[in-house]
């Protein structure tokens, strides 16, 4: 039997393709984006034992934009008719009248369709006159028939969540048997994106697909600082962030610095304010954020190079993480300090503000954010997250911070250590954070 595959598409140019997708994303990513839908979708048809052909919106050198993407096919040509339907049918029929004896369409909305989904249509026509692919939101992004069919495509309107429960009624009403293969889910606002990320974190075919390596590397982070009187750090700080203006979202959230600290921050950052307490703080940028994930990152951390890489390098697998953390100093002790907390992740899945912790927004919401307590805020978000089973992820790289919290000789450091240990264990046994506070002394 002559199979046939045509994939169905807007020619993706600037401002014309996945336009539901802006301003989250711009013009020319959403034009990016779609290149990458239509790679995934062909590579998957290429595997079918069925020509390809590509049917197009007419576009001036729409047939070449397309054959720099997909390389040569069995055919391109233009779509005709006035409405979706109409269009929809015109490209059927002339496939079937080149002589093929079955054949799909497919939108070019759905990348992580399979070439296992495609076979399965297939063998659903050997036993159904029509085969549909399911989207999850009621409409359809295959069809496939032995014949062309214009009851498949009577409908007034497309776009809407009945679209495919009405098409299959009046079908059966014809006497027209339908089967289905696999649903997947249509790709295109930006909470799509976050669903196909997700996704993407259980399948090492998403990871390595043109889509998914395209939104790893282009997830939005906002980087979010709180600030109190920090006039000895603010210009370090600002300086690391400078190169990463434009790449990410930076939002200083200030809790009524009284020193030189709001006078020395730079034009390009974004400064909120907000009434004193980190974790208030905190939440009050996240709120305030756009970014798909949230990076929470203390004034006196030195960041390594390429930290928005790092991120994105491990979001591609877990829903929450940190950077390994070190310190300056050369102290023994220090040194043990660093390598109990990097371990600390690890082992008790645990995670401290000072490592640079980063979560997905949605999650971070969903764990009820920062709790608005004097001290301990990250670590009972740390266990929050433990017992929602959410497993952490590390960077490569370090990120140091300051000592400036540890006294300076051995026994000292020591007795510091052995408090904080101590004040986590009171936290646990439900000592109120109050409490714990009067003795977490504030270093500035």
């Amino acid at each position: 039997m002559r199979r046939a595959i045509i994939l169905f598409t807007r020619v993706p140019v600037p401002g014309k393709t996945k336009t539901r997708m802006m301003p989250y994303l711009t013009e020319k990513q959403c034009a990016a984006l779609h290149t990458c839908f239509l790679r995934d979708i062909e590579a998957q048809c290429r595997k079918c034992e069925a020509d390809v052909f590509v049917s197009y919106a007419p576009e001036e050198g729409g047939e070449e934009k397309l054959k720099h993407i997909l390389g040569e096919q069995a055919g391109y040509f233009p779509q005709e008719g006035e409405g979706l339907g109409e269009r929809m049918y015109h490209a059927l029929a002339k496939a079937f009248g080149l002589g093929y004896e079955a054949c799909l369409l497919i939108g070019s909305d759905i990348p992580e369709v399979c070439a296992e989904a495609l076979a399965r249509a297939y063998r659903v026509l050997e036993k159904k006159d029509v085969v549909f692919g399911r989207t999850s939101d009621g409409g359809y992004y295959l069809t496939g028939m032995k014949r062309p069919r214009e009851e498949v495509f009577g409908l007034k309107e497309y776009g809407h969540g009945g679209v495919l429960s009405e098409t299959v009624r009046e079908l059966k009403k014809a006497g027209i048997s339908v089967g289905y293969t696999d649903t997947f889910d249509d790709m295109d606002t930006p909470s799509d994106l976050n669903g196909y990320r997700k996704r993407m974190r259980e399948s090492v075919r998403l990871k390595s697909s043109h889509t998914g390596r395209y939104l790893a590397r282009n997830v939005k982070i906002s980087v979010i600082v709180p600030i109190y009187n920090e006039e000895k750090t603010i210009e370090r700080l600002q300086e690391q962030l400078l190169p990463l203006l434009g790449k990410c979202e930076i939002l200083l959230v200030d809790g009524g610095s009284t020193d030189g600290t709001l006078k020395k921050i730079l034009p390009g950052f974004i400064l909120l304010h907000c009434p004193k307490g980190r974790a208030q703080q905190m939440n009050y940028g996240a709120e305030r954020s756009s970014g798909d994930v949230l990076f929470f990152l203390h004034c006196d951390s030195e960041l390594p190079e390429k930290p928005l890489q790092e991120i994105r390098r491990v979001m591609r697998d877990f829903q929450a993480g940190c950077f390994g953390v070190a310190f300056h100093s050369r102290n023994f002790f220090m040194f043990t300090c660093r390598v109990i907390s990097n371990h600390r992740i690890k082992d008790r899945k645990v995670m401290f503000g000072d490592q640079g912790i980063f979560l997905e927004r949605e999650l971070f919401f969903e764990a009820g954010m920062y709790p608005e307590i004097p001290v301990m805020e990250d670590y009972q978000l740390s266990l929050v997250l433990k017992e929602k089973g959410v497993k952490l992820g590390m960077c490569r790289k370090r990120i140091y911070t300051s000592d400036r919290r540890f006294p300076k000789g051995t026994i000292p450091k020591l007795e510091l250590m052995w408090k904080m240990n101590r004040l986590r264990k009171m936290y646990r046994d439900g000592v109120p954070a109050e409490k714990i506070s009067r003795l977490y002394e504030d270093v500035r």
